[in-house]
């Protein structure tokens, strides 16, 4: 059981606290709702461009960097689809270090002309070395738009097009700041040896006077049922193999059906007694590598089968393979044995992620966004209600042809 306080300033500041006396430092994780379903279709990538941004200086810190540093910490930061997370982990004497940096940027960023430019090249090279230039580094640049048509899930987290941000300007990025870079869209999280109240003092002391940006967001366009399969093939330059991905639409992040996906996809790929493990590597040799995820959206989300075929084995044929798979899991009985090995992993998987302070301010961070943080108390109790039955029905439900968008993306013959 994770204990913990969650208050709310009157600036619409979300502050959670969770005490462990256990360690002697605090993390401190500020957790922005704001992520590349926000932004604009025409200037993506916003998100992302600001998990630099926001590196590169505030009204009274010219090196954010520099401060954590000096009192012992260190920072980080991630950007994805929801949502934007900044963390600290420090010494807990110096924990006020961490409040003063992450306010003084959220009520002041140094904008420049300078500063963007640097962080724009950065995030091009990212783009680039990535996306453009990995092998395989381009294959959601396809998929997200071949699955979605109106959901702004149809780009990913680094943008559309490396233009939208050469040609982002200061006035731009100011604009994207202002709405969503405040109080009122923010949620603090702090866990470590730190006593609830006084962590409410010390968020009220830095944060307090931040003005909320009171934006209101428009409601985002919602993904319409898919009623008919979609294909693409593509040729990439730099792949050592063929490969193939077949997204399925699934439920939300909050939905029973998530927690139904999430068993399906552990029991096809998680580990090597997986049933695509033992099926399409090793007795069969179709496949190099196999697996199965889901992506675990706030909104409806997409169930993924990816695949890099062995040397000389047709992707039609490894597809087929894949579907006799897929067949075979709805036809077949799933033992009690088998299904509880894997919500067993999870439980595990989940009792690690929250083992130590930064992992539990991270998830009462996440929870709490979603809009259950007792969630962080209660997830394993959904995993264990799912039922040999609902599992059944969600894959009956989810793997037909017209809920599938299959990208073939094939190595350059010449």
């Amino acid at each position: 059981m994770i204990r913990y306080t969650k208050d709310i300033l009157d600036n619409g500041l979300s502050v959670i606290c969770n005490t462990d006396t256990g360690t002697p430092f605090v993390s401190v994780n500020l957790l922005y709702k704001v992520g590349a379903r926000d932004e604009d279709p025409a200037r993506t990538g916003f998100a992302h461009l600001f998990e630099h941004l926001m590196f590169g200086g505030s009204t009274h810190v010219d090196d954010y960097d520099f401060h954590v540093q000096q009192a012992g910490g260190d920072s980080n930061a991630f950007t994805n689809n929801d949502y934007t997370n900044y963390y600290v982990t420090i010494p807990a004497p110096n924990v006020e270090t961490a409040l003063w940096l992450e306010s003084d940027r959220m009520q002041g960023l140094a904008f420049s002309e300078k500063s963007l430019d640097v962080q724009r090249h950065v995030v091009i090279e990212e783009y680039k070395q990535r996306y453009l230039n990995a092998p395989y580094g381009d294959v959601w640049l396809h998929l997200r738009p071949l699955a979605y048509k109106v959901h702004p899930y149809r780009w990913p987290t680094i943008g559309k097009s490396i233009d939208h941000i050469a040609n982002a300007t200061l006035e731009d990025v100011k604009n994207f700041f202002h709405r969503f870079y405040a109080p009122d869209n923010a949620i603090l999280s702090i866990s470590g040896n730190i006593d609830s109240g006084e962590a409410l003092r010390l968020a009220q002391k830095w944060f307090g006077d931040i003005p909320p940006a009171r934006y209101e967001r428009p409601r985002l366009p919602q993904e319409p049922r898919q009623t008919e399969e979609r294909r693409l093939t593509v040729e990439g330059n730099n792949v050592p193999a063929d490969a193939i991905y077949k997204a399925f639409h699934m439920g939300d992040r909050l939905s029973d059906d998530f927690y139904a996906c999430d068993i399906i996809s552990d029991i096809l790929s998680n580990g090597q007694s997986s049933r695509l493990y033992v099926n399409l590597i090793k007795n069969s040799k179709i496949f190099s590598e196999i697996d199965a995820y889901v992506t675990g959206d706030m909104d409806p989300g997409l169930f993924v089968f990816s695949g890099k075929l062995s040397e000389g084995v047709d992707i039609g044929t490894a597809e087929q393979a894949i579907q006799h798979e897929i067949e075979q899991f709805i036809q077949d009985p799933i033992s009690e044995r088998e299904l509880q090995k894997v919500i067993n992993k999870t439980e595990a998987r989940i009792a690690y992620s929250e083992i130590n302070y930064q992992g539990k301010s991270a998830n009462l961070a996440f929870f709490d966004y979603l809009g259950d943080i007792a969630l962080i108390n209660d997830e394993c109790s959904r995993y264990r209600n799912i039922s040999v039955e609902t599992i059944k029905n969600t894959a009956r439900a989810m793997f037909s042809p017209e809920n599938c968008s299959t990208l073939w993306y094939l190595k350059n013959k010449k």
